[in-house]
């Protein structure tokens, strides 16, 4: 449970680092490792369906990855202003 959740967060940190806000699940599933999660694709794209449920990331299926794009209520969760079920809560600003 702990690392799903860790897993979104990761996610949605990597999704607002773009300028475009977007990513797709092949770049993803390469990030994870950064943060000891080694996990497939499928897993990935498990993570990024709870996120698209919660309507945090927009996503859209292209051949066998998905792209996914940071919405305003995943913004929100980065930015602390609201709480995502199953997202860890990210870091107090300079903690």
């Amino acid at each position: 449970k702990i690392r799903k959740e860790r897993g979104r967060l990761i996610i949605l940190k990597a999704l607002a680092e773009q300028t475009n806000g977007t990513l797709d699940s092949s770049v993803l599933e390469e990030v994870m490792p950064v943060f000891a999660i080694r996990e497939t694709r499928q897993w990935v794209h498990e993570q990024l369906e709870y996120l698209a449920e919660l309507n945090a990331v927009r996503l859209t299926r292209a051949g066998t990855v998905m792209v996914a794009t940071l919405k305003v209520a995943g913004r929100r969760h980065l930015d602390r202003d609201e709480i995502l079920l199953g997202v860890t809560r990210p870091s107090e600003p300079g903690a």
